[in-house]
């Protein structure tokens, strides 16, 4: 062993030992992209009920969707084909046609038809089998016309339709016959179409991919992706410098961007989209549902701060409860401006002049946990004490699914447009711990008039409007609290060529296709 790696095996302890083997292990053959990404463990590796960072970016390799975004961009004005050759849709937008390329194989080695199509977008549907299931409200048929024809019926013309069937959630295609044999464990040995088919899961430890041969763009030119789960920021670090990573999942701040750029031969990424960090607020809540306590938690919050903490580089003050730059995006809304002794005031007010103390969950998760840590000082000083449960990232998506944290800081990103967000997080069909949940941790729903008016509505600008009225609504009521928006950062290596001009992912993750390669 060098002493370089003597010493980063010192400092990094058993976590640097938990990796996998070291980069002495004869890798000159430039086929294996070794992948470090900040999780304990794999979440499911079921693309319809997860939306977490690491498992999105693992699932992106593996999945295709009818269309996908170009690599390296997140605009739905350059959506190409991918599953589908080419697609058509009716004068009135209330049914679409999609032509499937032939001779697709799946990772099983059988044909995907239209009847995979059809299968997956039904689950994606379900409640049952979908995290994302309230999205796809308005699909009122989903049929294959022939084996290489799909023919989609909507019950109203859906301004985001090729988004809900591009390569991102509930769009992905999954395998039908794989999907049902493998009911329960489908979640830990996913078949898909992608570059990169599924060969071993390691608990806390990795997941190995191996290329598809059969691919349909061709085969990869990587022959294996380890794709390593290294919660320990310095471990990550090391590791990288050490040489024994290619691609790094980075923190999201300007310290961590300018110190990965010293590491020789190292590339820096900062990239779309922005995840808007957003405090949600259970307004059903024995204390949160007097909105004076809202507004004094609103009042707390220092935007400029949290954004001077991350870094400019890396981070912007939120704006509203719809990321900046989505469609439908207003940049009026009546955020409530930082001013603490307000926020004193309206807690006497209402009742807590001593102010009052919160247990919430929250992840372990190192982009996110300094976050809240913030928060929680901020909220300290007008007298809001919140106790804080950490948890690991995936049991964190679990409970607050479960209504089980009164206060959720969830950051995220979606197709950039203004219905997703608003939908999945303060429509009444997405509240948590519902049939029909998704990701509603307020309870809100002011603005479901709105939000179902906008989505079916022809006329962008007319839409637009909609959306604004939903977001001013919302944030009267102070449903919840944006903070900032944070940009993806990832480290790799210049040897390390993408194949395409990396500008953002919505998968989160560097997209890895056929084209990667090493110099």
């Amino acid at each position: 062993m060098t002493k370089r790696l003597f010493t980063a095996a010192l400092l990094a302890g058993a976590a640097i030992i938990a990796i996998g083997p070291l980069a002495g292990d004869a890798r000159a053959d430039g086929k294996v992209l070794r992948y470090g990404m900040a999780t304990k463990d794999v979440g499911r590796l079921d693309p319809h009920i997860t939306a977490t960072t690491p498992d999105k970016a693992l699932l992106q390799m593996i999945f295709s969707g009818l269309v996908r975004f170009k690599p390296g961009t997140i605009s739905p004005e350059l959506i190409e084909p991918d599953l589908a050759e080419k697609w058509t849709s009716s004068a009135d937008g209330k049914t679409w046609t999609f032509n499937l390329r032939r001779g697709v194989q799946c990772h099983d080695g059988n044909e995907l038809t239209s009847a995979d199509v059809v299968y997956s977008l039904k689950r994606a549907a379900d409640t049952k089998t979908s995290q994302f299931a309230s999205d796809y409200k308005d699909f009122e048929k989903v049929e294959a016309v022939d084996p290489y024809t799909v023919k989609i019926s909507l019950k109203n013309p859906i301004p985001s339709l090729l988004g809900m069937v591009a390569n991102l959630h509930g769009g992905n295609i999954v395998c039908m016959k794989a999907a049902e044999a493998a009911g329960e464990n489908f979640k830990l040995k996913p078949i898909g179409t992608g570059p990169f088919m599924f060969q071993e899961y390691k608990p806390q430890q990795s997941v190995t991919l191996v290329a598809n041969p059969k691919y349909f763009r061709g085969a990869p030119k990587l022959e294996r992706i380890e794709y390593r789960f290294i919660e320990s920021d310095a471990s990550r670090d090391l590791a990288f410098a050490a040489g024994e990573l290619d691609l790094v999942y980075g923190k999201q701040d300007e310290t961590w961007v300018e110190r990965t750029k010293k590491v020789k031969g190292a590339v820096v990424a900062v990239i779309e989209p922005a995840e808007l960090s957003t405090i949600y607020l259970n307004t059903k809540n024995e204390i949160l549902k007097d909105i004076r306590v809202r507004k004094a938690i609103a009042h707390a919050i220092d935007r400029k701060a949290m954004v001077a903490l991350k870094g400019a580089s890396t981070a912007r003050e939120a704006k509203s409860i719809v990321p900046i730059g989505y469609l439908g995006f207003a940049a009026d809304v009546p955020l409530l401006p930082y001013d603490p002794e307000k926020s004193k005031a309206l807690l006497k007010e209402a009742g807590h002049p001593n102010g009052f103390t919160m247990k919430v969950i929250h992840t372990n998760l190192s982009g996110m946990l300094p976050t809240m840590q913030a928060w929680q000082a901020m909220l300290k000083k007008v007298g809001i004490n919140l106790e804080i449960d950490v948890v690991e990232h995936a049991t964190f998506h679990a409970q607050i699914r479960k209504d089980l944290s009164p206060i959720v800081h969830y950051a995220a990103a979606r197709f950039p447009v203004a219905d997703i967000y608003l939908t999945q997080f303060f429509h009444s069909r997405s509240i948590v711990n519902t049939p029909t949940a998704v990701t509603n941790f307020t309870h809100c729903d002011q603005a479901d008039a709105e939000i179902d008016a906008a989505r079916v509505e022809p006329d962008v600008a007319k839409a637009k409007a909609l959306w604004r009225t939903a977001q001013i609504k919302l944030m009267e009521n102070v449903c919840a609290v944006p903070s900032h928006e944070q940009l993806q950062v990832f480290g790799y290596k210049d040897n390390l060529v993408l194949g395409y001009d990396l500008k953002g992912s919505l998968s989160l993750g560097p997209m890895i296709t056929e084209q990667t390669h090493f110099k």
